[in-house]
């Protein structure tokens, strides 16, 4: 076969195509799989069960809360148009607590700290269904870089002399996001915590992506996030709990647990260094992913307790 300068340019384009056209599957691919919703996300019934096989005790908890109405559906139309929701737990008072879930979940499974909040602490408990979660609008997961507005309405809405905004694994990356935005002059005491929180998406992502599929950053995660900025506004590297918790002048209180993998524990290290004082950390010894209040439920209320100046 005579191979000419035609041939070779010929299939070096048909390479570079099926070069684009894996890459671009591949990045619809990848912003599908990390940012779509949880296609039970409807399904109540199913998340009370998965709270009450974790955390039992929860059950009687929320019974007595129905019984005198202390738990409350509550519903905001947000700037953007879209219809959020809520539940609100009233134990009455001036102070309150958000509580913000994680990635593909929603507000019910997250119940076990509400139920600490207001047994165990004294606070009124907001916990808002995020972007695309539960019983909010939205078609794709944010990772908490634009959900961090959302909280702020749910923040102003129930604004109390004293509050905490208190988020795990994504719902951690948004307390985070949040922390460095302005807010109402008149809280006077308003805290954060934060349980194994990504340091940015970019690195989460890229951090997922090789060790579930042994990929490199390059080009993918490059091109993913630039599918992300076209669709939904943002992007992976402009995400960032670290680029915002430099800025944050409130008390914030870093939890991690020192078996995750999901969201390293390193990473908590790095956050912590990053953010100015006022600070406290506080590592759950021998805890996966999102589990530090299960395996020490007395522990880490404490250290709650002593974070809020009880």
């Amino acid at each position: 076969m005579h191979i000419t300068k035609k041939n070779i340019l010929l299939t070096s384009s048909v390479i570079i195509i099926v070069l684009l056209a894996a890459i671009t599957g591949g990045s619809f691919y990848m912003l599908s799989y990390s940012l779509s919703p949880d296609k039970t996300r409807h399904n109540s019934d199913s998340c009370y069960r998965e709270l009450f096989e974790r955390y039992p005790e929860t059950a009687e908890w929320i019974d007595s809360l129905k019984r005198i109405d202390a738990l409350r559906d509550t519903f905001m139309t947000m700037p953007t148009g879209e219809r959020h929701h809520a539940y609100f737990v009233n134990r009455g008072g001036n102070r309150t607590a958000l509580v913000i879930h994680g990635w593909r979940d929603q507000a019910i499974k997250y119940f076990f700290l509400a139920r600490m909040y207001e047994r165990d602490l004294g606070y009124n408990v907001v916990m808002p269904d995020l972007h695309a979660s539960g019983m909010s609008d939205g078609e794709a997961i944010g990772m908490g870089w634009n959900d961090r507005h959302d909280v702020m309405q749910w923040l102003k809405a129930f604004k109390s002399d004293t509050m905490v905004v208190h988020g795990v694994s994504m719902g951690a990356a948004t307390t985070m996001m949040m922390s460095s935005l302005p807010k109402p002059d008149d809280i006077s005491d308003l805290r954060f915590v934060e349980d194994c929180g990504y340091t940015s998406v970019w690195d989460e992502f890229s951090g997922e992506l090789k060790s579930q599929f042994g990929l490199p950053e390059f080009p993918l995660m490059y091109t993913t996030s630039l599918l992300c900025k076209m669709r939904y506004g943002w992007s992976f590297g402009e995400a960032s709990a670290i680029g915002e918790v430099i800025k944050c002048k409130y008390p914030m209180l870093f939890i991690h647990g020192d078996k995750d993998t999901f969201v390293p524990t390193e990473m908590v290290y790095r956050l912590y260094k990053a953010k100015p004082e006022p600070k406290a950390l506080w590592i759950g010894k021998d805890a996966i992913h999102a589990r530090s209040y299960m395996m020490h439920k007395a522990e880490y209320t404490e250290v709650i307790r002593k974070f809020l100046g009880e």
